[in-house]
């Protein structure tokens, strides 16, 4: 029997955002290649002193960034940018997302809330068809990575 998983695929993965504007699936048709990524913010930094010395300070804050990568052509850019024009129409809206990210093959498991939009994506017209990244600042991100070994029954 084999005892570990050697395979990754993204199409395990699911991810959605819901909000004040609307709820959207992140993981279905339109994420380009480089797909999700979740940027926990530093937790822990270090200061040095002239004689190489260091003190590390904790930090209890636990925010960051989502990026989400889509191609150009893809339908959800366009229910994107519905939804961050309904979080900019009032400031009650801007910031209420809750995102999540989970690869339930791997065990990894994501929630983000307060999810504001950093604006709308650089656009690039150009021969290749560039992916745009829609950018989220986190209030808090609450994470786990699992094995990467489903248990098998």
């Amino acid at each position: 029997m084999v005892d570990k998983q050697f395979a990754y695929s993204f199409g395990d993965v699911t991810s959605g955002i819901q909000g004040p504007s609307g709820s959207i699936s992140l993981s279905e048709k339109g994420i380009a290649n480089e797909g999700i990524s979740v940027e926990p913010a530093e937790r822990v930094s270090t200061t040095y002193g002239a004689d190489g010395s260091w003190m590390h300070s904790l930090h209890k804050a636990k925010g960051g960034k989502i990026r989400v990568r889509c191609m150009k052509n893809g339908k959800i850019n366009g229910l994107l940018s519905k939804m961050f024009a309904g979080d900019q129409a009032s400031s009650a809206n801007t910031g209420q997302n809750v995102i999540s990210v989970r690869n339930p093959v791997a065990g990894d498991n994501w929630t983000a809330i307060g999810c504001a939009f950093t604006g709308l994506p650089t656009t690039v017209y150009n021969v290749e068809g560039p992916a745009l990244e829609w950018v989220f600042n986190i209030g808090m991100i609450d994470g786990v990575l699992g094995s990467g070994t489903p248990e098998i029954s």
